[in-house]
């Protein structure tokens, strides 16, 4: 069943969820609070890549620069000196609390728009939450507007969700899987790298000119990987970019600077030369969602295939929505007219 991944391009992703004793953690807030305040949610959607868990993982956890945003950093916005005076682990930890709430979006529902470019080409959806999980329409395909065949068969697509709700929560059942992981691997990274300050703080430029904590992390040597599947972080390395008033993950990037094993490479094996890229924005309301979400990476899967994964994503248009079920969501994405482009 064709549904939207997301909400990615993760890392991170998207909401916030107020009940359960779950709160958004602000300036100040330490590591002991991570695993006390947090309860579960449900994390960007669109999102996680599961044909291997190790790249799942990186999807959910990484990103990398483009051009034009190179560009915007040459502009350097110097932070506070006091809080250049706090740990480095300090932000991360409050970062990745915060990641937990907006993962799991509890009350938060939005649509949007999901252009996704990859190998097999590129096609755009409409997105809606519902209370059920995600669903999603295609839209255009290669940037043009679907033929009465392909609206047909989307359109049986999406009315044979209604008809059969099984299938459609074995669809939710497996996203579900997809959010556990990312939660697992998010509450690691406070210990599983070392992280320090970015010399000069150089600025995203894309947060509204909100002042970000700039810093540089690489695989802590001394960290031990819990599970196979979070091996994967001692892989990797880059930049992230936390607001420095909300404590919410902006940017982060990351490069596969040597090779990771999976199982003795039994399992599968991550190549060496890999990045990936996410970028997060508030859609309103506090509610953290992915905008932008690159990802290239190769892996050899159970001794034998090697996949080259190449994908770029982006999300735009976020309107909020009221508690919908997901047939309700189903109708909702039917009676909407498509563009004509």
């Amino acid at each position: 069943m064709q549904n939207a991944r997301q909400e990615v391009p993760v890392l991170f992703h998207c909401g916030g969820e107020k009940d359960g004793g779950s709160r958004r953690i602000p300036a100040g807030r330490r590591e002991s609070q991570l695993s006390s305040s947090i309860s579960a949610r449900t994390l960007s959607s669109w999102r996680l890549r599961s044909w291997c868990v190790g790249v799942s993982i990186l999807s959910a956890l990484t990103v990398i620069p483009s051009n034009r945003e190179l560009v915007a950093r040459a502009a350097q916005a110097p932070s506070n000196s006091a809080d250049l005076a706090v740990e480095p682990r300090s932000w991360v930890v409050d970062a990745a609390a915060n990641e937990l709430i907006d993962l799991h979006h509890r009350d938060s529902y939005l649509r949007y728009r999901m252009h996704v470019r990859d190998d097999k080409g590129e096609l755009e959806r409409d997105v809606i939450e519902s209370k059920d999980g995600s669903v999603a329409r295609l839209v255009l395909k290669s940037g043009r507007a679907l033929t009465e065949d392909e609206d047909k068969a989307e359109r049986d697509r999406l009315n044979s969700m209604i008809i059969s709700p099984s299938d459609y929560f074995k669809h939710v059942k497996n996203e579900e899987s997809g959010r556990k992981l990312a939660d697992s691997m998010i509450r690691l990274l406070p210990d599983a790298m070392i992280y320090t300050y970015t010399p000069d703080q150089p600025q995203s430029g894309a947060n509204h000119g909100a002042v970000e904590i700039v810093m540089d992390y690489e695989p802590n040597p001394h960290w031990k990987p819990p599970t196979t599947t979070s091996a994967a972080l001692t892989g990797l390395r880059g930049r992230m970019w936390i607001d420095a008033k909300t404590r919410q993950l902006v940017r982060m990037e990351g490069t596969i600077f040597q090779g990771v094993n999976f199982g003795w490479g039994m399992l599968a094996h991550i190549y060496p030369g890999g990045k990936l890229v996410l970028e997060q924005t508030d859609a309103g309301g506090g509610r953290w969602i992915f905008t932008h979400f690159i990802e290239q990476v190769t892996v050899r899967a159970l001794m034998v295939k090697t996949l080259n994964v190449r994908a770029n994503v982006d999300a735009s248009a976020f309107q909020r929505l009221p508690p919908l079920s997901y047939q309700d969501a189903v109708r909702m994405l039917l009676n909407t007219p498509l563009p004509t482009r």
